[in-house]
């Protein structure tokens, strides 16, 4: 699913590294699953969670076979906006996916020029827009069957076994999610302890504390800085690595 800073272009590459080591029947848990874009290349025992309702709902809904409308038109998504409880499923959908770059309700979805000139054009773009993003969460929804889906902080998780753990937190001095303050500090911290509790954990970012070690890196295109417009950054994958 489309969705801002997300790792669908690199998870063939870091993949790989994350799940190395997996033991039979280990669980893989990310908590900030976004656009499920990683977790839905991952089998066996999956657990996605993210801090925000609406997706959670959505995904929830879609692995047990729910999908959303095909056509979703710029004044539905005004109108799912206005009344964004009565379906959460649907909102989580149409905030993210059907938003231009993949940001929560960051404005409708538009083709690349973002102008629809005439009732006609503004028609067809709505309708080619709409048909790919459906197209995107169907292709999704058979490969996240079977995660257990949870609304809840990253910090709220109680692990009783070593699990593999990734995690793609906001990114610091990045755009902002629509979602509040991130504590950088205090999660970094809760990778420290967790990484001591027995736990493998990766985190992607584009810098970390000192005492984190960058195990692979890639340049790409992302939209994710400050600046406007796709700037070019250094994705990297990092572990707890302490003198």
């Amino acid at each position: 699913m489309k969705y801002m800073g997300s790792k669908a272009r690199i998870a063939k590459y870091i993949l790989p590294i994350i799940l190395k080591d997996r033991t039979e029947g280990q669980w893989y848990v990310e908590p900030f699953v976004g656009g499920a874009n990683m977790i839905d290349k991952v089998d066996g025992n999956r657990i996605g969670a993210d801090s925000n309702e609406y997706l959670i709902a959505l995904f929830d809904a879609v692995s047990r076979g729910w999908l959303p409308p095909e056509i979703i038109t710029e004044e539905k998504y005004i109108h799912v906006k206005g009344d964004i409880n009565k379906d959460k499923a649907l909102s989580g959908y149409v905030g993210f996916s059907m938003s231009f770059g993949g940001k929560w309700f960051g404005g409708y979805r538009r083709d690349i020029a973002g102008t629809a000139d005439n009732s006609e054009l503004k028609r067809s773009n709505e309708i080619t827009q709409s048909r790919r993003s459906f197209t995107d969460i169907s292709n999704q929804a058979k490969n996240i069957q079977g995660v257990h889906f949870f609304h809840k902080s990253y910090n709220e998780f109680m692990f009783t076994k070593p699990c593999i753990i990734y995690c793609d937190p906001p990114y610091a001095n990045t755009t902002k999610y629509k979602s509040g303050g991130f504590d950088h500090d205090e999660f970094w911290q809760w990778c420290r302890d967790k990484s001591k509790e027995g736990h493998q954990v990766f985190i992607s970012e584009y810098n970390a504390p000192e005492d984190f070690k960058c195990i692979w890196q890639k340049e790409i295109v992302s939209s994710l800085t400050k600046d406007t417009g796709s700037k070019t950054a250094i994705e990297k994958l990092f572990i707890y690595a302490p003198n």
